[in-house]
C-alpha cells in the first residue's frame, strides 16, 4: 500500500497528491532526483510531505544530513527513518543542499537565510512544477482547480474503439477560456502522444475519439490510458465524461458505455462481478502512479474470503495490464463478487465482460475504509422516511431482463439488511422482495422477472431500501450492481453506484447530495451525451422521493449543439417515486435533430426536485449500453 492520501471524505481531494503524480512533474522529477543527489542534502519538511514523496520517487539513496521541521509538536517524530530535528539545528547539518518540501516555498525560504549552512543550495518542489501553459498564473499552485484531472481507459485495437463525451460545464461557473491538456500513454506506459485540445467558449460539446487521435499522430494499435487535464478550471476539480467503447473485435461485438474514473487512487475496490458459466472477466489494471507497482501488490478475493490471490508481476508506471480474472479465481461464478487489493495505484478501474458474441465494458467502485455503521440512520426513520435510496431502471420488460446483485462498499460492512421494491412508471408498487441481513460472504442476484408481479411495458424502476426489521447495523454506504439483458439478442449491459437520500428538505450530514454548494441538493442538471447516426440513445430518468415531495416533475429535456446553443427543448412530467424511459429519436423530431449537427447532446434541468439517470446507446441489432449519468 502506498501510504499517501490521496482523498479525504471531509476534505477532499489532495491537491498536493496531484502535483506530485502529475505526468509533467513524474517527469521533471529524475532532474531534481540528481541535484539532490549531488551532495550531503537535509530536508525541511514544512508541511508533513516528505514521507508521501518518498512512496513516489526515490529518495532512499539520498546522503542525508538530517530532516527538520517547523512544528514543535513535530520534533522527536520519523522522517526518512531520521528523528525530526527543530528547523533551528539546520545551521549546524553541513548540508550542501536543503531541500524545502513544499511549492510557492520563497516565504518559507525567507524565513530560513539565516539558519542556512554556509554555501548551502535551497532547492524547492517547485522544481516539479507545471509549465504556465498547464498551471496559469493567478492562483496558489496547489489550487485544487489546477489540477482538474482524470484519466480515460483509451483503446484503438483489434477493431474496438473508445470516444470521450462531455461538455465544457466550467463555462457555467464562470470559466472563460478551458483547454485540455492530453497525454496519451501506451500499454507499456509509454508516452505515444502529446497535445493540447483548445475547447471552445460556452457550454460547447468535447468529444476525443481514439480513431480519429490514431490517425491524426500516425500511430499503431494501442490499450492505454488518455491523462485528461483541464485547464482553466473553475467550479469543479473533477474531469467528468462518457466513454462509449465500440466496434468489432474477433468476430464479438464491443459495445457499452461507462463514465469518468474518478481521479483519486483508493486502496480498495468492490463490486468486481466474477464470470458467468460463459463468460471471462478481464480487470483492466492501469497505474495512475510515477512509480511501478510492485509484483504482489495487486490482489483479488472474493468477498468475505480474505485470501487473495496476487498479480504476480511488476507493472511499470502509467502502464496498462490485462489482468485474467479466472486465472486468479478459476473457480469464481456469478453471482459471486470479488474485492480488489489496489494499494493506491489506480484510479477506479474497468472491467471487461467477454461472452460469446459480445464484450462490455463497466467499472467497480471505492470501497471506503473510514466508515462505521451509524444507528443514527434507523433512529431518524420518521424524519428521513424511505432514507438512503438506491434507484435504479426496470427496463421494458417486453423486450429486457433486468438484474440486481447488492454489493459491500466499506470494509467494515459484515452486515447489510435491505430490502427491494419495484414500480411501474407511474411510482405504483408492483412487486416486493427481502433480501433479510445479508452477510459479507453472501452474494445474491435477483431478477427482477421474479419480483414484479405484472409487465411494465414502458419501463419502470427498483429501490433499495435498508430494512430495519431485519438489523441497523447501517453506513450509509449502500451499493449494488445492475445487469441487463436484452431477451432475443442476449447483449448485456451492467452499472453499479451507490445510495443517496432524495428529495427532502431535511438534512443529514452531506445528504441530500449537491453537486455545488451545501446540502440539500434538490436540483437537477444531468449531461446526456448522444449516440451518432444510426445509433438512438436511451435515457431513464427515476424521481426518487425519501418523504413525499412535489407531485409531479417539470423536467426540461434541452437539446443542445455542438457549440452548445440551444436548439429545441421538451418539457415531460415524472411522477414523484416513478420513472420515465425515453428515446431520443422519439423526443425530438427530425428538423430538430438535423439542427443539432455534429456533437450534440441533451442537458436534464428541473429545478423542481433531483432526479437520478441512466443512459445508453441502441444500434438497432441488439446490443446496447447503460450506465448512470453524470450531474454538474
Amino acid at each position: 500500500m502506498l501510504r499517501i492520501e490521496t482523498f479525504n471524505n471531509s476534505r477532499g481531494g489532495n491537491a498536493f497528491f496531484k502535483a506530485v503524480t502529475h505526468p509533467l512533474a513524474a517527469r521533471a522529477a529524475p532532474a531534481l532526483l540528481r541535484r539532490l543527489g549531488a551532495g550531503k542534502v537535509a530536508i525541511y519538511d514544512i508541511d508533513g510531505q516528505v514521507e508521501a514523496l518518498a512512496e513516489l520517487y526515490d529518495l532512499a539513496g539520498l546522503d542525508l544530513a538530517g530532516c527538520y521541521v517547523q512544528d514543535v509538536a513535530a520534533i522527536g517524530g520519523s522522517r526518512l527513518g531520521r528523528p525530526a530535528q527543530p528547523v533551528t539545528a539546520l545551521k549546524e547539518s553541513g548540508a550542501a543542499t536543503v531541500f524545502v518540501v513544499a511549492f510557492d516555498a520563497e516565504r518559507a525560504v525567507a524565513h530560513i537565510r539565516h539558519l542556512l549552512p554556509e554555501g548551502a543550495e535551497v532547492i524547492t518542489l517547485d522544481a516539479l512544477r507545471l509549465p504556465l501553459s498547464v498551471v496559469p498564473a493567478g492562483r496558489r499552485y496547489l489550487d485544487p482547480l489546477n489540477f482538474a484531472t482524470n484519466f480515460v481507459f483509451f483503446r484503438e485495437a483489434g477493431g474496438a474503439s473508445t470516444r470521450l463525451a462531455t461538455a465544457n460545464y466550467w463555462a457555467s461557473y464562470g470559466a472563460k477560456e478551458i483547454s485540455l491538456f492530453l497525454l496519451l500513454f501506451d500499454e507499456t506506459g509509454k508516452p505515444i502522444a502529446e497535445w493540447t485540445e483548445p475547447v471552445a467558449s460556452g457550454a460547447s460539446a468535447i468529444a476525443i475519439d481514439s480513431r480519429a487521435v490514431r490517425a491524426r499522430f500516425g500511430l499503431p494499435e494501442f490499450t492505454g490510458q488518455l491523462f485528461v487535464h483541464a485547464v482553466g478550471a473553475v467550479g469543479h476539480d473533477v474531469v467528468k465524461y462518457a466513454l462509449d467503447t465500440y466496434g468489432t473485435d474477433n468476430g464479438k461485438q464491443v459495445f457499452s458505455c461507462t463514465h469518468d474514473a474518478n481521479s483519486w487512487p483508493a486502496d480498495f475496490y468492490a463490486g468486481l462481478p466474477a464470470p458467468d458459466a460463459d463468460e471471462s472477466v478481464t480487470l483492466w489494471v492501469q497505474n495512475s502512479q510515477p512509480c511501478a507497482i510492485p509484483a504482489g501488490a495487486i490482489g483479488l478475493n472474493l468477498m468475505g474470503d480474505d485470501k487473495s490471490a496476487t498479480l504476480d508481476r511488476i507493472v511499470a508506471p502509467f502502464a496498462t495490464v490485462a489482468l485474467d480474472v479466472g486465472a486468479l479465481l478459476p473457480k469464481a461464478r456469478w453471482p459471486q463478487q470479488i474485492e480488489i487489493t489496489a494499494g493506491k495505484y489506480m484510479v477506479r478501474p474497468r472491467y471487461e465482460v467477454t461472452g460469446k458474441r459480445h464484450r462490455r465494458i463497466a467499472h467497480v467502485n471505492v470501497e471506503r475504509t473510514d466508515l462505521k455503521p451509524d444507528p443514527k440512520l434507523s433512529e431518524l426513520r420518521n424524519l428521513l422516511g424511505k432514507g438512503h435510496i438506491l434507484p435504479a431502471p426496470i427496463l421494458p420488460t417486453g423486450r429486457w431482463r433486468s438484474l440486481v446483485l447488492p454489493t459491500p462498499m466499506a470494509r467494515t460492512q459484515e452486515h447489510l439488511p435491505i430490502s427491494l421494491s419495484v414500480y411501474d412508471s407511474a411510482g405504483k408498487e408492483c412487486g416486493r422482495h427481502s433480501f433479510g441481513d445479508l452477510k459479507r460472504r453472501d452474494s445474491v442476484a435477483i431478477d427482477i422477472d421474479k419480483v414484479r408481479d405484472a409487465d411494465i411495458a414502458d419501463g419502470g424502476h427498483m429501490e433499495l431500501v435498508y430494512d430495519f426489521s431485519h438489523g441497523g447495523e447501517v453506513d450509509g454506504w449502500l451499493h449494488a450492481l445492475f445487469r441487463y439483458e436484452d431477451r432475443a439478442s442476449a447483449h448485456r449491459a451492467e452499472t453499479s453506484f451507490g445510495s443517496h437520500i432524495f428529495n427532502t428538505v431535511l438534512t443529514y450530514k452531506d445528504e441530500p447530495q449537491s453537486y455545488a454548494g451545501r446540502a440539500p441538493g434538490l436540483s437537477t442538471r444531468l449531461f446526456l451525451r448522444l449516440g451518432s447516426e444510426p445509433y438512438d440513445t436511451l435515457c431513464h430518468l427515476i424521481y426518487p422521493a425519501s418523504t413525499p415531495w412535489h407531485a409531479t416533475s417539470a423536467t426540461d429535456l434541452i437539446l443542445h449543439d455542438g457549440a452548445g446553443t440551444e436548439v429545441a427543448r421538451e418539457r415531460v412530467s415524472i411522477a414523484c417515486g416513478g420513472s420515465r424511459f425515453w428515446r431520443y429519436h422519439e423526443a425530438f423530431a427530425a428538423p430538430a435533430r438535423l439542427k443539432a449537427g455534429a456533437n450534440p447532446y441533451i442537458v436534464v434541468r428541473d429545478i423542481t426536485c433531483r432526479l437520478f439517470g441512466y443512459h445508453g446507446v441502441l444500434n438497432g441489432d441488439g446490443a446496447f449500453s447503460l450506465d448512470h449519468m453524470f450531474g454538474f
